[in-house]
């Protein structure tokens, strides 16, 4: 009998390691589809929200914040897109550009989640991560999120309305306040059955150990 186990994939778009960690993921699912029913729910998780709406350049930015060097930063994108690639996911070759506020797209995400359909939150998130990470498009740009959130399925006047109003502002906040005031401070974080933590971009392998195990505990105490 397979199991359901609840899973909140906490990210930023804007992360390059949360579209790896989702695609490891995905194909851990993929493996235990026989064993294993996923609930999952894709919270918020700014990285930068200080960020301006014309956003900053991406090497400056990680110099002023991690202090790495254009060439390190180099070495690091290579990887990631080598960690992608094995994952299913195309990162721009280019790697450079902007970073963005990725606030409105958090709020997007929410309203999927509890306004659509069952899927279109996984929907939306997959067309935001390859429009950001994929494609280098501008994520503070209303047009850039309705098209993401059209080629989800959610209703155009609906998330219009949304992105020209502050709704979910608080709610989006709380969510993030709530992950972390549990000690998550870095992303991707993936939460099982609200006590199970699995941090960073790891390999489909650890997703599958962990879940099988989690299915098992549950199984076992039923």
């Amino acid at each position: 009998m397979k199991k359901t186990v609840k899973i909140d994939f906490v990210s930023d778009i804007s992360c390059p390691w949360c579209a790896v960690g989702l695609g490891s993921l995905s194909q851990a699912l993929d493996t235990v589809q026989g064993e294993v029913v996923a609930d999952i729910h894709f919270q918020p998780f700014e990285l930068n929200p200080s960020l301006p709406a014309e956003g900053q350049d991406i090497v400056e930015h990680l110099t002023r914040k991690y202090g790495s060097t254009e060439a390190q930063q180099v070495d690091i994108r290579n990887t990631i897109r080598e960690r992608g690639a094995e994952v299913g996911f195309e990162f721009n070759p280019d790697g450079r550009g902007r970073i963005w506020n990725t606030f409105d797209a958090h709020r997007l995400l929410y309203l999927a989640e509890i306004e659509g359909e069952q899927g279109q939150q996984a929907l939306l998130k997959n067309a935001l991560l390859a429009a950001c990470h994929t494609r280098s498009e501008r994520m503070a740009d209303q047009s850039v999120l309705t098209a993401c959130a059209l080629e989800s399925g959610l209703d155009e006047q609906r998330v219009r309305s949304l992105l020209n109003s502050d709704e979910f502002a608080k709610e989006v906040r709380d969510r993030q306040g709530f992950y972390t005031s549990q000690g998550i401070s870095s992303v991707p974080a993936v939460v099982i059955n609200d006590k199970h933590l699995i941090s960073g971009g790891q390999p489909a392998e650890v997703f599958v150990q962990a879940l099988r195990q989690i299915a098992a505990e549950g199984r076992s105490k039923a």
